[in-house]
């Protein structure tokens, strides 16, 4: 970026900062887990300097990033994602970063956002399409206490929420009141049961004011207080971006309320777990290119999309799926479908085809992912998926409209199904990776990065003792 363009990108961001009194401005980016990670600088340094030359980190102190010995890495602000801290006391304002090379000058090759940035710019190149919308339906849960240790002499977790289920026989000095969501009990009731309806909307509001377009809000099928926030669809950059902010706001908000928040899938044992439902659609000029006279009005070119979803889902999984406990979700009958296939307005196939009333709104829904997916891996390889299917007109077959979840075994074990573990998803990623690789979008580089970095985890899981194999093997 030459100087003058700088300056001309800066000075409405030095606007900001004045009118509104910012005395700190916070840097913003994310690691391959997709946890975002942040250092402040006063506001005086947000100077010319700064645009041009960004900021100085120590890229060794993030997971699978540098190595010590050639640890520096450059912070350089897009200046379109500034928004105000609404939780910090003195006025701070927040932008997003990308992760440069100081030797080359270039994205650097481990940076989550630059695969989505190459994903998008794959995408024009191709012709296929101007734009990949994205939209979200997060789920989580609002916990009132959290603990857990894990230590040589044993481990374990307890999770207490006012509105579970498993309160209802307790005994409490203000007394009980018995108005609680039972198992599979949570959809859509009205207060008291649903007892979060104004620290959602406490939510929303927060989300309003830095940007983001809440469209519905509701408490979700779980007991013990799981919810459910979905805003407004836009570009595959920008929901990657809004879905850290989405995080951040939700976990903030929370906490301020005296509650804790979890985007973790499976945390409760028994009942539904919390999915990132994916919209997606592909756009030339102001044509919804998903909108035809096919199955359920999608278009051939939106079919293939969904063909190349279908193939590709196991290798998807290690991105949408991408922890030890996304695979407590992924089993029959709590909601998270496991068998890949596309069906209109059924929620048991991986891919749902929603009702719609308008050509511009019609869509793909992809339900498997869940919110602990680092949203620039996970949006980009599905988008690359979908691209791979449009390229090699990967038909999906015949939709399946049957509740899949009732289906004879027979009938299931013909049809694609996700895989059963981080472990299995990371060996079909390894094993399947070369349409990530279409455009220079992933690099070899970063999957084998990401591989290495989760199978560490899988590795510490499957070395740590289990109380549940204390309750099947003790005594044998």
């Amino acid at each position: 970026m030459d100087s003058v363009m700088e300056r001309v990108m800066a000075s409405p961001l030095r606007k900001t900062i004045e009118e509104n009194h910012i005395e700190f401005v916070d840097l913003r980016f994310c690691d391959l887990r997709g946890k975002e990670h942040h250092l402040t600088l006063p506001q005086h340094k947000v100077d010319d300097t700064f645009f041009a030359n960004g900021k100085v980190f120590d890229g060794s102190s993030i997971a699978h990033w540098c190595t010590i010995n050639q640890s520096d890495l450059v912070l350089r602000p897009d200046v379109n994602t500034a928004f105000i801290d609404p939780f910090c006391e003195i006025p701070t304002l927040n932008l997003r970063c990308d992760v440069y090379d100081p030797k080359t000058g270039k994205p650097y090759s481990r940076d989550p956002r630059a695969v989505a940035k190459r994903a998008e710019a794959y995408l024009k190149s191709s012709g296929i399409a101007d734009v990949c919308h994205f939209g979200q339906e997060v789920e989580f849960f609002i916990f009132d206490d959290i603990r857990w240790d894990v230590s040589m002499q044993g481990c374990f977790y307890a999770i207490d929420s006012e509105e579970a289920a498993w309160n209802s026989g307790k005994h409490m000095e203000e007394g009980n009141i018995g108005h609680r969501p039972q198992v599979k009990g949570g959809y859509f009731p009205v207060p008291p049961v649903d007892s979060s309806q104004d620290l959602r909307s406490t939510m929303c509001k927060t989300l309003m004011e830095v940007g983001l377009h809440p469209e519905v809000h509701h408490h979700e099928v779980a007991t013990g207080n799981q919810n459910e926030i979905t805003t407004r669809y836009s570009t595959l950059l920008i929901k990657a971006d809004e879905m850290l902010i989405f995080k951040y706001i939700i976990q903030n908000v929370a906490h301020s309320f005296g509650k804790t928040v979890t985007f973790m899938p499976k945390p409760i044992v028994g009942d539904n777990g919390s999915g990132l439902h994916c919209h997606q659609s592909l756009a030339k000029g102001k044509k919804n290119l998903f909108a035809g006279d096919q199955y359920a009005g999608l278009s051939e070119l939106a079919l293939y999309y969904t063909g190349g979803i279908i193939k590709h889902a196991r290798a998807l999984n290690a991105f949408t799926n991408p922890t030890t406990n996304s695979y407590k979700r992924l089993v029959p009958g709590f909601e998270a479908p496991v068998t890949m296939v596309y069906s209109e307005s059924n929620r048991s196939a991986g891919i749902r085809i929603p009702h719609v009333f308008t050509e511009p709104e019609k869509r793909i829904e992809v339900r498997f992912p869940d919110p602990l997916a680092n949203p620039y891996l996970a949006f980009s390889a599905m988008l690359m998926a979908g691209l791979d299917g449009i390229r090699n007109k990967i038909h999906p077959g015949e939709a399946v409209d049957e509740d899949i979840y009732h289906l004879p075994p027979e009938k299931i074990r013909k049809l694609p199904c996700l895989c059963s573990s981080l472990e299995q998803a990371l060996d079909h990623l390894a094993e399947h990776h070369q349409f990530l690789l279409e455009g220079d979008v992933f690099s070899k580089d970063l999957i084998e990065a990401y591989i290495s970095l989760k199978r560490e985890e899988v590795q510490r899981l499957n070395q740590t003792t289990h109380p549940v194999e204390f309750d099947m093997y003790y005594s044998g």
